[in-house]
């Protein structure tokens, strides 16, 4: 059975450097916290303009923040 291949991110470190709350992000993107909270643990994908906006955000390139792992 092949297992679907997931995006991952490193938001959480990249807000905590930051020095940013998620809170604070999430007002700047249009989202609530709830919303970060999720695209954080991985548990929900963003559209890839919120990607975007997040990036800008944190000043970070888009594959800098997010991975998507190469297929075995």
């Amino acid at each position: 059975m092949v297992r679907p291949t997931r995006v991952t991110n490193s938001l959480r470190a990249i807000r905590e450097q930051a020095g940013l709350t998620q809170a604070e992000v999430a007002r700047r993107v249009g989202v609530t916290r709830q919303t970060l909270i999720a695209i954080e643990q991985g548990k929900y994908s963003p559209t890839l303009e919120l990607a975007f906006q997040l990036c800008r955000v944190y000043g970070v390139r888009i594959d800098d923040a997010f991975d998507y792992p190469e297929e075995s």
